[in-house]
């Protein structure tokens, strides 16, 4: 009988891990049952839905989406063990159709021999593309195997709907500090799987407060983090042979720092961390709070956000957010946009905080926008309406013979430089978008809106517009007729130089 083909990228999960002193004291870790797994309480606690659907012995297909370090894989093999459920692995990154359908073929087998079901465990599915995913479809609707997907991605975008809604989606939060603490106690404390038995160093291990509290803080909610960091601060202190009066391995604050370098920070520039952090940004600078946009700003920069990007946000919430309460904002945005090309980082940083603050602590207005959007509903409902005839350009003379152009008032040449006439097309005379806010240099605006209209209301009432009592050129077509004849006259002399020097050449 010839020997069963192995198809690489899949297997089923126990039979291919390392002996425990070759794996790393986060793998050594993991939970063993749900009691054990940190965090999660909204799924996993003791009213998640499920633990509940767990222990009614049913796990249906689902989707466990979240940031790094937060439990997704360790959560999905205690799932799969907790129905009785063989726990198999595809590698979202070296496996294709092929090896799929491989892996979708030897569950239906156990299926059918052993009545035993299937977890089929994919990390980072997001990587998958279209074909893979649908490879999957079928044997997901008719329940050949249990899907369990994880990602650190979006899957409301990076997952194709048909599978997606065969599926719950199950958000992970990132851990909280007891959580983290909870964990690095028990690799501490446990003698078989952690650092306080035979897998650890001799004398085990004690670790100072001052230590404690910096690891958890720089893991930034990631359990996984937390251990490698540990991990390679005992490493560095049983270097040094640094021992406390017992003969315990005493990793110091400074041995963590050095082990952690810095805070991994939990930003993808591709990803949700880039789209959160950004809306974290924009909202403090609308909601007038310059700490939390100078920080969120700082986590951007930190991070290795293109710059670029953050001074084009800087520009539209100018816009947007401010408005006309404060003009100069959009002039500090776009300055600061400007010298971050002329200087790059890191000096830029100064300008882009300058602009940050300045946004955040301005007078706010979105007025000019939603009228600007009230404008775009109309001529979507309503199409691009006729433009009326004395708005329209009569580009030649004769056209004023169809009332092209005709009845227009030039408001220059009325008092205070203003005349009342018709701008709207006819459908929407009397239409109002820009109603001013009362905020900043937008409360002059509506001031002088308000008294314009007053002069408007007394021109009709006395049934005539006072000429402009210190009048100019006349009339709008003066400047520019003059200004097309200097336009003509400086083209008539470039050719007649050109023609001169054609002349001369043929000479």
């Amino acid at each position: 009988m010839p020997a069963r083909r192995t198809v690489p990228g899949t297997r089923p999960e126990p039979l291919f891990r390392p002996p425990p002193e070759r794996q790393p004291l986060a793998a050594r870790m993991r939970p063993r049952t749900l009691d054990e797994f940190e965090g999660q309480a909204h799924l996993v606690g003791e009213r998640g839905p499920l633990r509940r659907s767990v222990s009614r012995g049913r796990l249906g297909s689902l989707l466990l989406w979240g940031p790094p370090g937060t439990g997704k894989t360790s959560l999905a093999r205690l799932l799969a063990d907790a129905v009785g459920a063989e726990f198999r692995t595809v590698s979202a990154v070296m496996s294709g159709v092929a090896e799929v359908r491989a892996t979708i073929a030897e569950a239906q087998e156990q299926l059918a021999l052993s009545g035993r079901r299937s977890v089929l465990f994919i990390d980072e599915i997001h990587r998958f593309n279209k074909a893979q995913q649908d490879a999957l479809l079928p044997h997901v609707e008719d329940g050949t195997v249990t899907l369990i997907g994880a990602t650190t991605e979006n899957p409301y975008f990076e997952v194709n709907s048909a599978l997606l809604s065969r599926m719950r989606v199950w958000r992970l939060e990132p851990l909280g500090d007891e959580d983290i603490a909870s964990i690095v106690r028990r690799a501490l404390a446990d003698a078989e799987r952690g650092v306080a038995g035979p897998l650890g160093p001799s004398g085990g291990v004690a670790l100072s407060d001052d230590a404690f509290e910096h690891l958890v803080d720089v893991a930034g909610g990631d359990a996984r983090q937390a251990l490698t960091i540990l991990e390679g601060a005992i490493t560095l202190a049983e270097d040094e042979d640094a021992r406390d009066a017992d003969g315990r391995v005493s990793p110091t604050l400074a041995h963590v720092e050095a082990s952690a370098q810095q805070r991994v920070l939990a930003y993808d520039r591709a990803g949700d961390g880039h789209y959160d952090t950004v809306s974290a940004f924009i909202k403090s600078l609308r909601g007038n709070d310059p700490d939390a946009a100078l920080y969120w700003l700082a986590a951007m920069v930190a991070a290795g956000e293109d710059p670029r990007f953050i001074a084009r946000r800087l520009i539209i919430s100018a816009s947007e957010d401010v408005g006309n309460a404060d003009p100069r904002a959009l002039q500090v945005a776009v300055a600061a946009a400007q010298a971050l090309d002329y200087v790059g980082l890191p000096e830029a940083q100064y300008a882009l905080a300058q602009a940050a603050t300045y946004l955040a602590t301005a007078p706010k207005s979105n007025r000019s926008g939603a009228a600007y959007w009230q404008a775009v509903s109309d001529v979507v409902d309503r199409g691009s309406l006729p433009v009326p005839n004395h708005l329209r350009n009569a580009a030649d003379r004769r056209m004023k013979a169809h009332g092209i152009g005709v009845g227009y008032k030039y408001p220059h040449d009325f008092a205070n430089h203003d005349v009342d006439q018709q701008y709207l097309p006819d459908a929407l005379v009397g239409r109002r978008y820009y109603l001013p806010a009362d905020q900043g240099y937008e409360r002059t605006i509506a001031e002088r809106m308000a008294w314009r209209e007053g002069q408007r209301e007394e021109a009709r009432a006395s049934g005539r517009t006072p000429r402009n009592p210190v009048p100019g050129p006349s009339g709008e077509g003066a400047g520019m007729s003059a200004a097309a004849k200097i336009v003509r006259t400086r083209e008539e002399s470039r050719r007649s130089l050109a023609d001169a020097e054609r002349r001369d050449a043929e000479r």
